[in-house]
């Protein structure tokens, strides 16, 4: 279940006590497409991924990007506290295995 945009999604980590994962895409980012079709909607990092809050952002959207700090390239994955400081910053394109390796990561720099 996607958060419907960055401040709800901030909003709600505060509240439930849960990091987040923003997902920031280009509008016509293959690459964006394969990482939430494939790697993102796996069974498996799914399930790994009910322990955040998840939004996605879209680049071209200047407001929501304006809260995020600035992006080399799309797809960028962030793993935030509610705070607002990034614990991991992922850029591009992974399949599910090393997606679900950064996810520990976080996890462990989070405990």
């Amino acid at each position: 279940e996607w958060a419907k945009d960055l401040n709800s999604a901030f909003a709600m980590a505060k509240k439930e006590k849960k990091n987040l994962m923003v997902l920031v895409e280009g509008e016509n980012c293959r690459w964006c497409k394969k990482l939430k079709y494939r790697t993102i909607q796996d069974e498996d990092v799914e399930k790994r991924l009910e322990k955040f809050v998840v939004v996605k952002v879209m680049r071209e959207d200047p407001s929501s990007m304006s809260k995020l700090p600035s992006i080399q390239g799309v797809p960028t994955t962030f793993f935030m506290k509610p705070n607002k400081d990034v614990v991991e910053e992922v850029i591009g394109f992974f399949n599910v295995e090393d997606f679900i390796s950064y996810i520990d990561t976080v996890e462990k720099k989070t405990k």
